[in-house]
């Protein structure tokens, strides 16, 4: 799986130049940041041509992986950016708890948090958690086939 760039068809305009989708980089530590996190998302979702109702699961996601970063950890940063495997076009979403004292032990908030929901609305989930490096989770969405 690779991270888009703007040179696949679906990232052309009407008159076939390229149109580049931005990634969305979001620093949560307030509830006002995870507004602002789900908006980004909805509308990176809706640029990339995700159906309405995608569009809601990924920016859900986004929100509760937000909330679960403030609930866990105080802060954390959510990144989305477009990617790419075999024939498929989808968006990534990362979640992630910076290490800010290695004697407070943050990296299980992953493990702990109530995320089962989020796993129902991504087609792919993952969560990885090391000493010194924090807790990373990773949700993909694919469009669907139609």
């Amino acid at each position: 799986m690779s991270i888009a760039g703007s040179n696949a068809d679906d990232d052309r305009n009407d008159r076939g130049c390229d149109v580049a989708v931005p990634a969305v980089h979001v620093l949560i530590g307030s509830d006002a940041d995870i507004v602002i996190a789900r908006q980004q998302s909805r509308a990176l979702a809706v640029a990339l041509k995700f159906s309405s109702t995608d569009s809601a699961f990924i920016a859900t996601t986004v929100s509760e992986l937000a909330r679960a970063l403030l609930m866990h950890t105080v802060r954390g940063e959510i990144w989305l950016q477009r990617v790419h495997d075999d024939n498929r076009t989808g968006v990534a979403i990362v979640a992630q708890d910076p290490v800010v004292d290695d004697s407070t032990d943050r990296r299980a908030w992953g493990e702990n948090a109530a995320l089962p929901d989020v796993c129902r609305l991504v087609d792919e989930f993952d969560i990885a958690s090391e000493a010194g490096r924090g807790t990373t989770i990773r949700a993909v969405k694919w469009h669907r086939r139609r």
